[in-house]
């Protein structure tokens, strides 16, 4: 039964993406500005994610939000936790401010869904070319983020097993402090439901936390994320402790 779910799903998502690209490409054109047609493809990341629920059993819980209220109309660099695809839908489906992922640029050649974010006022970088690469995260993220644009980063890198712990790398710390904002923890079980690499996901319940702004001024990077890392990984041991092993 998990993979007959698991198989509609894709479909929905499979079938729906044609002609939300279409919206995507074409709002922009008509516009001539990302922000419309950022409301196209968030309306299809919800869909997703609404999908998941009606056809996969997998619920959201979300904790934490109040505390974004202080960023006002500010920027802000969002440091996510990465487990599973989930969170990259449930993201811009779940924020109150436009977002700006940072990704690699192959993504792009993937039809459709390449084509929409490629249409968007997003970050996509040569991962071969690391210098070029921060180089190109900071000067379009410092416009993003003085526009009011969250620029949101995973800062293991790519998508990590449940229970384990990626090296957090400091470019989202450095982007924050360099632009003046604050960062935002973000802890995610998602892979509890929906594993890494796992085409059949489960029914459950993904637990989403988000930790306060933490103020950028004066913060050395590596401190910075020191203190991300903690926070995030001390509240993934919370939500999902038995994924963890205990302490000796």
């Amino acid at each position: 039964m998990a993979f007959i779910r698991s198989v509609l799903h894709l479909l929905v998502m499979v079938v729906t993406v044609v002609p939300y690209t279409l919206g995507v490409l074409l709002a922009r054109l008509i516009s001539g500005r990302s922000g419309p047609a950022y409301r196209v493809a968030r309306a299809w990341l919800t869909l997703c994610i609404d999908a998941a629920r009606w056809l996969l059993g997998i619920r959201t819980q979300v904790q934490g939000m109040e505390g974004l209220q202080a960023l006002g109309a500010g920027g802000a660099v969002l440091l996510v936790k990465h487990q599973s695809t989930y969170e990259t839908f449930l993201m811009p489906s779940l924020m109150p401010r436009p977002l700006a992922y940072v990704f690699k640029k192959e993504l792009l050649s993937v039809p459709f869904f390449g084509w929409s974010i490629g249409s968007l006022d997003m970050i996509h970088i040569d991962r071969g070319q690391p210098t070029r690469a921060f180089a190109r995260v900071l000067q379009q993220g410092r416009r993003l983020l003085s526009q009011g644009t969250w620029v949101i980063m995973f800062p293991e890198g790519t998508r990590i097993p449940r229970g384990q712990q990626g090296e957090y790398k400091s470019g989202g710390a450095r982007l924050a402090i360099s632009a003046g904002v604050p960062v935002v923890p973000v802890a995610v079980t998602s892979a509890r439901v929906w594993p890494a690499k796992a085409f059949v996901k489960r029914p459950g319940v993904v637990q989403v936390s988000v930790g306060r702004p933490i103020p950028t001024e004066g913060r050395k990077p590596e401190e910075l994320m020191a203190e991300v890392q903690a926070w995030i990984e001390g509240e993934m041991r919370r939500l999902d402790p038995e994924a963890y092993p205990a302490q000796p």
